[in-house]
């Protein structure tokens, strides 16, 4: 097991209790197939300039197996399609998180290839113009730098600034551990005074 498959084994939802909002990105952003499996990998920043997307497509050849190619978009033109999700695949990149939209969906679900998108459109970007890959960009409302840790998964998608990783790993653990360690009844008991005890103290 790498570090990042630790980092797999645990949902946004308790990375929650170590993160601020603003590491979630924006809801819209989603899996484009039911059902995905969850991934957690390093960021490879990606900006597309707008009705654009050769960086992308460099992207696929320059980012390592296990990064999460993470990439800022015009949400006008789809970046990528089948056979640019079916190369990332096969050079063992984890899956693509896109603030903007993508095509070929039949191919991409037919792949399982993990893609967290704001949807699909037809037609595609061009490619024209240049941007330096692996710079800070903005995803969703969320900044995000190269080497930031992402879990994404049908509950959301975190970014864990790199600086701050094993403060929140530890913090995602303890609650992960926490929760599978109580039943449902004990759960119920807490959760019950603790709801009267607000209650009360707010009347």
């Amino acid at each position: 097991m790498t570090d990042f498959d630790k980092y797999k084994q645990i949902s946004p939802c308790e990375y929650a209790d170590g993160l601020p909002r603003e590491q979630f990105v924006d809801y819209q952003i989603h899996s484009l197939w039911p059902q995905p499996p969850r991934i957690a990998g390093p960021a490879f920043t990606v900006l597309c300039e707008p009705g654009d997307h050769l960086m992308l497509h460099a992207a696929i050849y320059q980012a390592n197996a296990g990064d999460i190619i993470v990439v800022q978009a015009d949400p006008n033109f789809a970046v990528a399609g089948g056979n640019v999700c079916a190369i990332a695949q096969s050079r063992g990149i984890a899956g693509f998180v896109i603030d903007g939209v993508i095509r070929d969906l039949a191919e991409v679900r037919d792949l399982q290839f993990p893609v967290f998108a704001r949807g699909v459109i037809p037609k595609p970007g061009a490619k024209k113009k240049y941007s330096a890959l692996n710079q800070p960009i903005v995803c969703g409302g969320v900044s995000v730098n190269p080497g930031d840790l992402v879990i994404a998964d049908e509950e959301g998608i975190a970014v864990v600034p790199q600086d701050q990783i094993p403060s929140v790993y530890q913090v995602a653990k303890a609650r992960t551990d926490k929760d599978a360690a109580t039943t449902l009844q004990q759960w119920q008991d807490s959760h019950k005074h603790n709801i009267e005890k607000l209650i009360s103290d707010l009347k």
